[in-house]
C-alpha cells in the first residue's frame, strides 16, 4: 500500500477551523486573478494580438503546468505544495502590475500557481475533508473558484475608476486575497515531509495513461471547459448580434458566470452520495445541450433563461470530475496524478475552443456553426465520459 503526502492529523496538527479557512481562502484565488482581466480590456488600449494572449495564456498554461502540481505534493507534502503555488499566484499578480511586458509574463506566472493548486486543492479536500463530507466540500471548492472570477470582474472597473484610471492598480488589487490565503497556510506548514522514495508512484503514472477510464475523464473534463471558456469568450457576441444591448448581453454574461458557481456547488455534493457517476455526467450534459440550444434557437430576450441553464451545467460539469478523482484513485498519490493529468489534457483542449469558434464564425459569418460544434462535442461527450462514471477504482482490476 503507497504511503500518502501527509498525515490528516497528530500532534501538533492544525485545526479543523484553521484547516477550513486556509481551503476556502486557497480556493477563493483560483479564478480571482483572470476574472479582473475581461472588464479592463476596453480601457488597457491593448493590440489584438495581446488581447488574445491574455485570454488564451490561462488554459494554455494550465493545461501545460498541471503535472508540475502532482511532482510538488509529492516531494513536499500538500500543504508546503500549497504554500509554493500561492507564492508563485502572489508573485504573478505583483508583476502583472508592470507594464504591458510584465501583464503578459505575470499572466504566465499565475497560471502556473494556479495550475499546480487546481491539482493540489481536490487532494487536500480527499485527506482533511474525506467520507461523507467530500461531495459538500468539493461543491464549496467549485463555488468559491467561480464565485471568486466573479467578485473580482464586478469589482477590478469601480477599483480602476477609483485609483485614477490606472489599470495596473485595478489588477494587483487581487494580491490581496492571495496574501490573505498565503497567511491562512503557515500554520498548516508544520506538519512533516512525505517518506522518500516515489518508485511505485511513478509505476502507478505509466499505468494511468494507458487506462481508459483515465482518459474517459479527460474528454468529460475537457469538453466542458472548452464548452465554458468559449461561452466566456463569445457569449456577449452573440447576443449583441441576436439583437441584444451589449450591457444585457454582459448581463447575460454574469448570470451565465453566477449560474457555474451554483451548479459547481450543486453537482459534486450530489455525486458524492453515489458510487456511480454517469447519470450525473449525462445530467450536466443535457443541461449544456438545453441552454446552447436555447441561446442558438430563442429570442435574445429569453437570454436569461438560457444563460443560467447553461451555467448550472457547465458549473456541475467542471465541479463534478472533483469527486471523480477521489472515487476513481486507491489513494492520495493516484489522485494527484489522475488530477494532473485529466487537467493538463483537459485545459489544453479548452484552448483550442475559442480560436475553433472564431475561425467558425469567420468562415460562415454567424453563430450556428460555433454553437452546432459545442453541441456535436456535448454529444459525443455524453458516450466519451461515461466510463468515467462508472464504479471502480482505477489499476483495481489488475489486481
Amino acid at each position: 500500500m503507497m504511503h500518502t503526502a501527509e498525515p490528516a492529523a497528530g500532534a501538533g496538527a492544525p485545526g479543523r477551523v484553521a484547516i477550513t479557512i486556509a481551503f476556502v481562502l486557497v480556493c477563493l484565488n483560483l479564478r480571482i486573478v483572470f476574472g479582473g482581466v475581461g472588464p479592463l480590456l476596453p480601457y488597457m488600449s491593448l493590440d489584438p494580438l495581446t488581447a488574445g494572449a491574455l485570454t488564451a495564456f490561462p488554459p494554455l498554461c494550465m493545461g501545460l503546468f498541471a503535472p508540475l502540481g502532482a511532482m510538488a505534493g509529492r516531494r513536499l507534502g500538500e500543504a508546503r505544495a500549497l504554500f509554493a503555488a500561492m507564492a508563485i499566484l502572489t508573485a504573478g499578480i505583483l508583476i502583472r502590475s508592470c507594464g504591458i511586458t510584465g501583464l503578459l509574463a505575470g499572466t504566465v506566472v499565475a497560471s502556473l500557481g494556479v495550475a499546480a493548486l487546481n491539482v493540489l486543492t481536490p487532494v487536500f479536500v480527499r485527506r482533511n475533508f474525506g467520507g461523507p463530507r467530500i461531495g459538500v466540500m468539493m461543491g464549496v471548492y467549485a463555488m468559491m473558484m467561480g464565485g471568486g472570477g466573479g467578485i473580482m470582474a464586478a469589482l477590478t472597473v469601480p477599483i480602476y475608476h477609483a485609483a485614477g484610471d490606472s489599470w495596473p492598480v485595478a489588477l494587483v488589487s487581487a494580491a490581496v486575497p492571495a496574501v490573505m490565503a498565503l497567511a491562512a497556510l503557515v500554520p498548516l506548514l508544520g506538519a512533516p515531509r512525505p517518506p522518500a522514495g516515489s518508485g511505485g508512484a511513478a509505476r502507478r503514472a505509466h499505468w494511468l495513461l494507458r487506462h481508459p477510464t483515465a482518459w474517459s475523464l479527460v474528454c468529460f473534463f475537457g469538453i466542458q471547459c472548452l464548452v465554458f471558456y468559449v461561452i466566456l469568450a463569445w457569449l456577449p457576441a452573440i447576443y449583441v448580434d441576436k439583437g441584444a444591448a451589449p450591457a444585457t448581453a454582459g448581463l447575460y454574461l454574469a448570470l451565465c458566470i453566477l449560474a457555474v458557481a451554483g451548479g459547481g456547488f450543486l453537482g459534486p455534493m450530489l455525486a458524492a452520495r453515489r458510487p456511480d457517476h454517469r447519470r450525473h455526467i449525462v445530467a450536466c450534459i443535457v443541461l449544456c445541450i438545453i441552454g446552447l440550444t436555447g441561446i442558438l434557437l430563442a429570442p435574445a430576450d429569453m437570454g436569461a433563461v438560457w444563460s443560467v441553464v447553461l451555467g448550472v451545467g457547465m458549473g456541475a460539469g467542471q465541479g463534478i470530475p472533483g469527486v471523480l478523482y477521489a472515487r476513481r484513485t486507491a489513494d492520495q498519490i493516484g489522485m494527484m496524478q489522475l488530477s494532473g493529468m485529466v487537467q493538463s489534457f483537459g485545459y489544453l483542449m479548452a484552448a483550442t475552443g475559442p480560436v475553433i469558434a472564431a475561425a467558425l464564425h469567420d468562415w460562415r459569418g454567424g453563430w450556428d456553426w460555433p454553437i452546432g460544434f459545442l453541441l456535436a462535442l456535448l454529444v459525443f461527450n455524453g458516450f466519451a465520459g461515461l466510463r468515467g462514471g462508472r464504479d471502480h477504482v482505477i489499476g483495481a482490476e489488475r489486481g
